[in-house]
């Protein structure tokens, strides 16, 4: 089957280089998951998902598209974690480079270590906001310190990090953990203005990294380690859109889906974040922000 390669499946006026304002990096890697296989094949599904979202966003009242989505060639570097990590954090310099605002889509959560190496040299004060299941707090793990468990370790070598969405850890974990900046997911969302809590731990500029097991596996089982009782759609926009008033979001990446071919909807669900994390960044205006606030 021949996929689609443009995000949106835009016509050239809003997929262009030069205009767009917006550029979408594929990094179809999967050498290091553990358990389900097939993170290699996410972006190719959630591009093509794309062409089948509305481009009008009725939240915002906006058509982010409209600024210019364009969508690179996939990194395909697939040596050992550390090249593919380098191999993203060269992409994401040259496009930042250029100007454009960089989305990520993986792909397993290693890839996020380049694109956040990239964000950090580019932008000074920069904080990590993670969207996860898992801590991915390990220095190391089955011989390597890129394995997409050590993420969010090397990920902390690099600026602050703040942890939302957590329910499962390994107990060596624990010393590398800050528990003022992660919210465990049962405890944390019970927890009486915690949205509001986890923003102002956040740096004026902030880089998202959203693993979807995040999610709730009854809205997103296709991922690698799927794990119960995780965060429902709306729970996380209301975050993003706190995160988006408060904060300058300077890019983001969306990993680890594992498409199932029975089952599309997890796809149009990783296409619909990306869009509408877009629609909160790029519409930003005063209407809006009074709207949601």
């Amino acid at each position: 089957m021949a996929y689609r390669t443009n995000f949106g499946d835009l016509p050239k006026e809003f997929s262009g280089y030069e205009k767009a304002k917006i550029a979408i990096l594929p990094v179809p890697y999967d050498g290091t998951s553990t358990w389900g296989k097939g993170a290699d094949k996410g972006p190719a599904a959630i591009i093509e998902a794309s062409a089948n979202m509305e481009l009008y966003d009725i939240e915002t009242d906006s058509i982010v598209c409209e600024k210019g989505i364009f969508t690179d060639e996939p990194v395909n570097e697939s040596q050992s974690p550390k090249k593919m990590a380098i191999a993203v954090e060269q992409g994401v310099k040259k496009h930042l480079s250029s100007g454009k605002f960089v989305v990520l889509i993986g792909g397993e959560h290693s890839a996020s270590i380049g694109a956040v190496k990239a964000h950090a040299a580019h932008f000074k004060d920069l904080c990590v906001l993670q969207l996860d299941a898992h801590t991915d707090l390990r220095p190391e793990y089955l011989g390597s310190n890129y394995n997409h468990a050590c993420a969010m370790a090397r990920v902390k070598e690099i600026c602050p990090i703040v942890q939302v969405g957590i329910r499962s850890m390994d107990s060596a974990e624990k010393k590398f953990l800050d528990r003022k900046r992660v919210f465990f997911w049962e405890q944390g969302k019970k927890e009486k203005n915690w949205k509001k809590k986890a923003v102002s731990l956040l740096s004026k500029n902030v880089y998202i990294t959203f693993d979807l097991d995040a999610f709730d596996p009854g809205i997103m089982p296709s991922t690698g380690t799927p794990e119960p009782g995780g965060m429902l759609w709306q729970e996380a926009l209301d975050l993003l859109k706190e995160v988006a008033l408060k904060k300058n979001i300077v890019g983001f990446d969306v990993v680890e889906l594992c498409p199932n071919q029975y089952n599309k909807a997890p796809d149009f669900l990783a296409a619909k974040l990306i869009y509408k994390l877009l629609s909160y960044k790029f519409y930003g205006e005063k209407a809006w922000k009074k709207k949601i606030s």
